[in-house]
């Protein structure tokens, strides 16, 4: 049976809303109503000015506002879009009534699908398994969180195609089913505003590989607090490759001295030397490196196939995303990093970093571990941004931590980039590595990188004049 067909008997005679009526909302309309003309759909979504008009459907009705998530237990099935939580609800709705793209499209294609997910990295690893098997003469598709809804690819796919998905906790919460190849990359604080517990963030996680048997495959942090624990609390027993620093019992992939070792209980299999691999830089990627070849070698895929997809695989925009050098300094653009750990990462991994732009919305997240790193390893020059800037700026005046040398507390960006421009030096580094989510000001990560971009070849091009 199709995905299509598979997905189509799932909803057929079903009473359904839409909740949220986004990117994936609208990707969800379109894929019923192209199947069933004449079935009544509902939309429900927190925007009391969502432009409604450009869809003349007499079947389709809205609900918007503050009030949208009202009456969701009279419908069978409601489809939940990424973005929505249920935290915030003043009634229970029933489980069985939930479900997403992701959790119909695992139902119908698990078989084909490499799920990956983490706090940090997943993005770049699951473009980075796409490319490589697209360049060892493989069917790939990337989807999922990266922004491709799965139902927008249903009709590319045939029994050949792999889907590498891109999956966040959002998307993993109500799933059924997992992945055949799951890969789970580390697990940080993150979206507690979302799910209200870490905890709660920890288990929407795992459904990654909860729903797998004996026979799929998973592939974990071995060096992660929390993945090890929660793998052996669960009894998760599973055909598997433990990534990390050190050998682990049973398959495993460690990285020393830039090079990459897969061995069965410390019996050598396979290595790849990436010492002069620059492409993806800092210990962080090795372990997304690791992570890919981990799947990709599970698929058949060669040691020279694998080679030629990391030399030419250049990574992704706003992930320690070098702008260019301007005035003899270096800016780079690492949006993507919204938590302390990830902010670390980068810092470590471009090593001659003067001047950090930290800040954005406060999501509660705890900035102990950036605090110790900058007593240990001081910043010379720090523009703090938004609440959760504030609040940075705040603890470290209350904690033994050296101040910077500069700092200035700014919520315009274009006075930040001057702040930049002044107070670094030649031959440094800039450095846009927020440890906090964008939406106090702007729309997602992506905008807040852009605008950060432009901000400084416009202060480098008048500069010239």
């Amino acid at each position: 049976m199709h995905p299509v067909d598979h997905i189509l008997n799932a909803v057929r005679g079903r009473k359904i809303i839409i909740l949220g009526f986004g990117k994936e909302g609208v990707s969800t309309y379109r894929f019923l109503r192209k199947h069933f003309p004449d079935m009544p759909i509902a939309v429900a979504d927190a925007n009391p000015n969502l432009k409604t008009d450009e869809f003349d459907d007499p079947k389709l009705s809205f609900n918007n506002g503050p009030d949208y998530n009202q009456g969701l237990n009279d419908y069978d099935l409601i489809f939940k879009t990424p973005g929505i939580s249920f935290n915030l609800l003043n009634y229970f709705v029933e489980p069985k009534r939930i479900t997403s793209q992701t959790d119909l499209f695992l139902e119908a294609c698990h078989k084909q699908v490499i799920g990956v997910t983490g706090t940090k990295g997943k993005s770049t690893t699951a473009s980075l398994i796409c490319h490589i098997l697209k360049s060892a003469g493989r069917k790939a598709i990337l989807a999922g969180n990266i922004g491709v809804p799965f139902f927008d690819i249903l009709e590319q796919l045939d029994d050949k195609t792999m889907v590498v998905a891109e999956l966040s906790a959002h998307q993993l919460e109500f799933i059924h089913r997992s992945p055949d190849y799951a890969v789970l990359l580390n697990i940080y604080q993150e979206h507690l505003d979302h799910f209200n517990s870490f905890n709660n963030y920890q288990i929407a996680k795992l459904n990654i590989t909860r729903y797998q048997d004996d026979r799929q495959f998973l592939v974990y942090n071995g060096d992660d607090e929390h993945i090890p624990g929660l793998i052996k609390s669960y009894n998760l027993n599973r055909d598997r490759c433990i990534f990390g620093s050190e050998p682990q019992e049973g398959p495993y992939a460690c990285c020393r001295d830039g090079i990459v070792h897969f061995a069965i209980s410390g019996h050598l299999e396979d290595e790849y030397d990436l010492s002069h691999y620059h492409n993806l830089p800092g210990t962080h990627n090795y372990y997304n490196i690791m992570a890919a070849l981990a799947v990709c070698r599970k698929l058949g895929v060669t040691h020279d196939q694998i080679m030629h997809g990391l030399n030419t695989f250049h990574g992704l925009p706003n992930r320690i995303e070098y702008i260019g050098q301007y005035d003899g300094i270096a800016f780079y653009n690492d949006s993507i990093s919204t938590i302390p750990e990830a902010t670390v990462a980068a810092v470590r991994a471009l090593r001659r970093v003067e001047t950090l732009i930290l800040g954005g919305y406060d999501r509660g997240i705890e900035y102990g571990l950036l605090l110790q790193f900058f007593k240990e390893e001081p910043m010379p020059n720090i523009a703090f941004t938004g609440p959760a800037g504030k609040r940075i700026l705040e603890e470290w005046q209350a904690c033994d931590t050296p101040m910077p040398e500069n700092h200035i507390l700014e919520d315009d960006f274009r006075k930040i980039v001057d702040f930049a421009f002044e107070k670094t030096s030649q031959n440094k580094i800039v450095l846009l590595s927020p440890a906090a989510a964008s939406y106090d000001q702007f729309k997602n990560f992506e905008e807040r990188g852009r605008v950060f971009t432009q901000l400084v070849q416009q202060h480098a091009k008048q500069s010239e004049n």
